[in-house]
């Protein structure tokens, strides 16, 4: 009964977004306020009819109804309670499910409190909005159906994908759909301002808290599937350059492109065409993602299904919204003239240079996921493009990307001096530089990944500390006007540190990764850069719905123990796959990771080891990045419509 309910509340959802999309549109265009009221109820009862039907589909779940085709497929009764909720959305219809809630949950928020937007730009946001989720119900409606029942329920099920039993798995895709989704926002208000006709500053001062809330979820999520394939894949790794890695990594570098892009605006009202153009690429790559996972084109061990039909479907929904937003940009290019002026050397160029940046590194990154399919379908070749190309083409932008944020920070708006600029950070240039050279003296034989990486993330960090000095200025209370600043400047100094942090994370584990392997015999050390390892036993256990074979590793460091690592080989009986659990000590200048292997015939277990500098940065730079998203999210001034004044609305006529 309640599958049933699920499954007639998720029709009801996709008629009142009919409505939703349709009534208000037309009461916009009329200025009839009756019809423009329209949306505000309807985005409700959408978010509240979708949120019933993602209920009733994870009641199944927990409760194991295996008379559900989809519960039947994705989760078992041996099954920890976590990995049964998240079994939920661990699979393909279950995740489109998510997907529509979390867009019909933004479509609501933009209704609940967008009360100082304009009417007719509020009716036609969540006009556009509910479009986008009409073409999705129409997707899970008629090709992904999460409510399909057996004819003859089975006993059990055949388990949840054991890859996916993971705590950083279970939350890793409900924060990279809120950041997907969240993207749709502001594709909405680019849309609805080209219907309009104006894009002014009050403009990008709405559409900025949905950006960067989007981009805050995208950090989060693009972070914990790092993570997850950090510990979980066995291989050492963040980030190998697959297609769904890929797939969540342009939108959130577009998403950055444009959020710097809508400061331009809300202070200067320049550079209107160039933002409105990435609010449509940016959710147009979030569709494209979408359509990588799971039109089976790109394989991948993140991906959800293999079904062209509904590829094709996906790829329709992209080329409609893409398209259809495209032509009316087109249209309208010139009623968005740019008021303000500036120089060429000022902070609006700086942030320009910083988006092109940006958006030409989303493309070296979509070029090279996508070009082994284009090379197939054309050429009849089967290409693999791999980490080399990327790490060659795509960090040469980042590279520039962290010389001219600092100096970009500190200039002024409309025009600004070089050297002028420069001067502040003059010291700071020498000693990050001074940094990346001792450490470039210290290695022997390495490349300049590593020192070009601390200098990088050296030259951010103290940037970032000159900027909030020149804020404060000179005097005795200069601490009291740092703890006075608002709370966006200190969620930007806190993000651009975060980005420093995470490019010297990631170059000290790139170029300073020590690795080992071999057979190890049981109690007999081996040695891997400074530390002693022991494998000193290795035991057979049994999980919830898993059997472990367990190893027991001393890690010492100069005769004097550090930790026991307990690296795992799992494997699940019923889904018949093997998984990989392996054993890290951390700490702040490095990981020591071990990996336990199959048994050698003469009775030594094969054991890889890494040891891992810097590696933890990684992360914290991430959490730091989010955190600064968060406090500028906090700033009042930046609160949906806060800017906006009572004097701007529009009179509209009474019906």
């Amino acid at each position: 009964m309640i599958t049933e309910l699920g499954h007639f509340a998720l029709i009801l959802a996709f008629a009142v977004a009919i409505v939703q999309m349709v009534v208000p549109l037309i009461g916009a265009h009329k200025r009839w306020s009756g019809w423009m009221a329209v949306a505000e109820p309807a985005a409700g009862a959408q978010f509240a009819l979708t949120a019933l039907a993602f209920g009733a589909l994870m009641w199944g779940f927990v409760t194991s109804d295996f008379s559900l085709r989809l519960v039947w497929l994705n989760s078992h009764s041996a099954k920890p309670m976590l990995y049964k909720i998240s079994g939920t959305w661990g699979n393909h219809e279950g995740s489109m499910l998510l997907w529509v809630l979390i867009l019909t949950l933004f479509g609501a928020m933009a209704a609940w409190f967008g009360g100082n937007l304009p009417p007719t730009l509020r009716a036609r946001v969540l006009a556009v909005q509910s479009a986008i989720a009409v073409a999705f119900f129409a997707f899970i409606l008629f090709t992904s159906n999460p409510f399909l029942r057996l004819e003859t329920p089975p006993f059990d099920g055949q388990d949840l994908n054991p890859l996916l039993q993971d705590p950083g798995l279970a939350f890793h895709p409900p924060f990279l759909y809120l950041g997907y989704v969240g993207l749709s926002m502001a594709f909405s208000f680019a849309v609805a301002a080209l219907i309009e006709g104006r894009v002014d500053a009050a403009w990008g001062r709405w559409v900025r808290p949905w950006t960067l809330a989007a981009w805050i979820f995208l950090t989060i999520g693009i972070a914990l599937g790092s993570w997850w394939a950090y510990y979980e894949l066995g291989w050492g790794g963040f980030w190998f350059w697959d297609p769904v890695e890929n797939a969540s990594f342009m939108p959130w570098l577009l998403a950055a492109a444009l959020l710097h892009s809508a400061i331009v605006v809300e202070k200067r009202e320049a550079l209107k065409s160039w933002t409105i153009l990435l609010a449509i690429l940016a959710f147009g790559f979030s569709l494209i993602g979408t359509f990588i996972v799971r039109s089976g084109l790109l394989t991948s061990v993140h991906a959800f299904a293999n079904d062209p039909e509904r590829g094709v479907f996906i790829l329709m929904i992209l080329g409609f919204f893409m398209g259809g937003a495209l032509v009316l940009f087109t249209l309208r290019a010139g009623t968005m003239e740019a008021k303000g002026v500036f120089g060429l050397v000022s902070r609006e160029s700086a942030l320009v240079v910083n988006n092109l940046l940006l958006a030409v590194a989303c493309f070296v990154v979509f070029v090279g996921t996508m070009w082994p399919l284009v090379a197939e379908m054309f050429f009849d070749r089967k290409l693999s493009v791999g980490p080399p190309f990327f790490n060659a083409a795509f960090t040469p932008f980042m590279v520039a990307l962290g010389l001219i944020l600092p100096v970009g920070s500190v200039m002024p708006w409309k025009r600004a001096r070089i050297f002028k600029a420069m001067r502040p950070l003059r010291y700071v240039f020498v000693l990050a530089l001074a940094l990346g050279g001792l450490s470039y003296a210290m290695q022997t034989g390495r490349s300049m990944i590593g020192p070009l990486g601390l200098f990088l993330g050296a030259w951010l960090v103290m940037g970032v500390g000159v900027e909030l000095a020149q804020r404060t200025g000179r005097g005795s209370d200069r601490l009291r006007r740092l703890t006075r600043l608002p709370r966006a400047d200190w969620g930007k100094a806190t993000a651009h540190a975060g980005l420093g942090v995470t490019i010297a994370g990631i170059a000290g584990l790139t170029a300073w990764t020590q690795d080992d392997i071999r057979v190890a015999q049981l109690n007999k050390p081996w040695n891997v850069g400074k530390y002693e390892l022991t494998l000193t036993d290795v035991q057979d256990l049994r999980g919830p719905n898993y059997l472990s074979t367990m190893g027991m590793v001393d890690l010492a460091q100069k005769g004097e123990l550090v930790a026991q690592l307990r690296p795992e080989k799992r494997f699940y009986p019923v889904a018949q796959m093997p998984t990989t659990e392996a054993g890290i000590d951390s700490d702040f200048l490095r990981d020591v990771y071990v990996v336990i292997g199959d048994q050698q015939n003469n009775g030594g277990w094969t054991v890889r080891t890494y040891i891992k500098p810097l590696t933890a940065w990684i992360w914290l730079g991430c959490a730091m990045m989010a955190l600064g998203g968060v406090f500028s999210l906090s700033d009042r001034r930046f609160r949906v419509a806060a800017g906006a004044s009572k004097a701007r609305r529009t009179p509209v006529p009474a019906e």
